[in-house]
């Protein structure tokens, strides 16, 4: 298992900027928990999931297996 960044570099900064100006937390969501902070419990989830391959839903992060 490999996890990477997505090799589209304008979609990584796009999602980063979007991190650092909600203080960490996912971009792509409104509530503010520790369950969207990045990297968020979905892709935690999915991480763990041997069969998973695939982004997170940010498309920042991609699951390799």
């Amino acid at each position: 298992m490999r996890i990477r960044l997505n090799e589209n570099e304008e979609i990584v900064r796009t999602v980063k900027a979007g991190l650092a100006e909600r203080g960490g937390y996912c971009p792509c969501v409104i509530e503010k928990s520790e369950d969207t902070k990045c990297m968020c419990r979905e892709f935690r989830e999915q991480i763990a999931d041997p069969d998973f391959e695939g982004y997170c839903h940010c498309l920042l992060y991609y699951k390799e297996k």
